[in-house]
């Protein structure tokens, strides 16, 4: 089976940092486009960023821009989302995706459960 397992979440004060892991099983990671996503209660999930399959393209939502740095690392079948200077608005499941897709937010095939991050003002 195929499985994305988010961790890293947690309870942070305003203006921390976290680093969120995606570690995949089941799949051939280095094959996927690898995003994040979250969705805080009452509120639309939204793609908070993206990175290509390729490495060559990389998104970041305005509202994390400038604060926050995708990676991944094939060989241990895992993606980070590092997010800096957490806000209160930065509170929301967090969830990892992946797309055997080289564009990003295009043709989704698996999700994490999600890991919640509460920042406390």
């Amino acid at each position: 089976e195929v499985q994305l397992v988010e961790s890293g979440g947690g309870l942070v004060q305003a203006g921390g940092s976290l680093r969120l892991t995606c570690a995949a099983s089941g799949l051939s990671f280095d094959d996927y486009t690898i995003g994040w996503f979250r969705q805080a209660p009452g509120e639309e999930r939204e793609g908070v960023s993206c990175l290509s399959v390729t490495d060559g393209v990389t998104y970041y939502a305005d509202a994390v821009k400038g604060r926050s740095t995708i990676s991944r690392d094939n060989a241990k079948n895992t993606g980070y989302l590092q997010i800096d200077n957490l806000k209160p608005e930065d509170t929301a499941i967090y969830y990892c995706a992946v797309a055997k897709q080289r564009l990003c937010w295009y043709g989704i095939d698996y999700w994490g459960k999600g890991t919640l991050v509460t920042v406390s003002s």
